[in-house]
């Protein structure tokens, strides 16, 4: 159903007198104004699941919302590099942008939601200009997954922390060394530039948007309607498959060590222990084992008891106590540290995410 809004002549301006019957004008299917404007990029080639976050946050209509709002919600435009031109999209159907890149640039909050080719380079000099004059206007640039490397390309992110999907981190990093790219977020709030990880980090980046407009109790409702936290803890480490490492088959004393420990987590593991097990002394085998491994002996220990320590907590069976335990830490508490370091969230957290029972 369209919404409907009435409005009448403003106090100021000249208007029959009280009493007098006169018009009222009637605006159906617009929000009044001012409407915070939302324009995202569509491109040949794309995957539908970015784009239709944006669509599903800022475009869909939400009657629920009724009487929790303080300003109109969003307005949604869907712009291309052609409007009008059918873009193909992953899965074998195509869409229709019926808005161009003027009105991009002219948006309140720009979505980039992704490139054509990451790894190929190419960023549509239209999508560059773009971004660069809404930005220069105030506007808000938003990125999800490697749509990073439009804002990188548009210059945006020199000398800013950003972030992009895990598998793409290192490529942003070389291809523009004044971005600060931080893998393990997911996502990044710079103020007028925001940039967010992998597919699903949309939605939380889309979610902190709201929240930051309309507050925390619009963002929950939202959250609710797409059945997802309005929240999650942690960062993309969580999401990265983490096994034990396999350790080659060569019999250097570094190798032999590594093997030896693997089978020993559980156990109390000391330097010296790991050069007896290489047969070296402690001070050649920490020589040895950084050149080889680029990170100290302990610190691969405990990034091999957290990998472990994975699939115990996917698993219903053991207390986080118990699991610490068979993974070799001292304690509960030691191994929540460790853990909160290298995952970005909590041993609970993680297996509330992941268990066997989680949806």
């Amino acid at each position: 159903m369209a919404e409907q809004y009435a409005s009448g002549p403003s106090a100021d301006s000249a208007g029959p007198p009280v009493g007098t019957p006169g018009p009222v004008d009637v605006v159906i299917g617009r929000r009044p104004e001012p409407v915070h404007d939302v324009a995202v990029y569509a491109f040949d080639g794309m995957t539908p699941f970015e784009l239709g976050v944006v669509v599903e946050v800022f475009g869909l209509a939400r009657p629920e919302l009724s009487g929790l709002l303080a300003a109109p919600w969003y307005g949604l435009k869907v712009c291309a590099d052609r409007p009008g031109s059918a873009l193909a999209s992953v899965g074998g159907f195509s869409l229709t942008a019926r808005h161009g890149l003027d009105e991009l640039a002219a948006a309140d909050t720009v979505v980039v939601p992704g490139v054509p080719n990451a790894f190929g380079g190419e960023v549509s000099p239209g999508l560059v200009t773009a971004l660069r004059t809404a930005h220069e206007r105030g506007a808000r640039i938003v990125s999800i997954c490697s749509g990073a490397f439009a804002l990188a390309a548009a210059g945006l992110l020199d000398g800013r922390e950003a972030t992009t999907h895990w598998r793409y981190a290192e490529l942003l990093q070389q291809r523009h060394p004044l971005v600060k790219v931080n893998p393990d977020v997911l996502y990044v709030d710079g103020g007028s530039v925001l940039t967010s990880a992998g597919s699903a980090a949309g939605i939380d980046l889309c979610l902190h948007l709201v929240r930051r407009d309309h507050g925390a109790r619009v963002a929950n409702s939202v959250a609710r309607r797409f059945v997802v936290p309005p929240h999650r803890d942690g960062g993309q480490a969580q999401f990265i498959e983490a096994a034990v490492q396999p350790v080659e088959a060569d019999d250097d004393g570094v190798a032999r060590s590594m093997r030896w420990a693997l089978d020993h987590l559980a156990a109390p593991l000391t330097i010296t222990l790991l050069a007896r097990a290489a047969r070296m002394s402690d001070r050649s085998y920490l020589r040895h084992f950084t050149a080889r491994n680029g990170t100290s002996p302990m610190r691969w220990v405990i990034t091999q008891r957290i990998a472990a320590s994975l699939p115990l907590l996917e698993s219903p069976d053991g207390t986080v106590e118990e699991i610490a335990a068979a993974v070799g830490f001292e304690s509960a508490a030691t191994f929540r540290h460790h853990f909160g370091r290298v995952m970005r969230t909590s041993p609970t957290a993680y297996r509330r995410g992941f268990g066997s029972g989680a949806a």
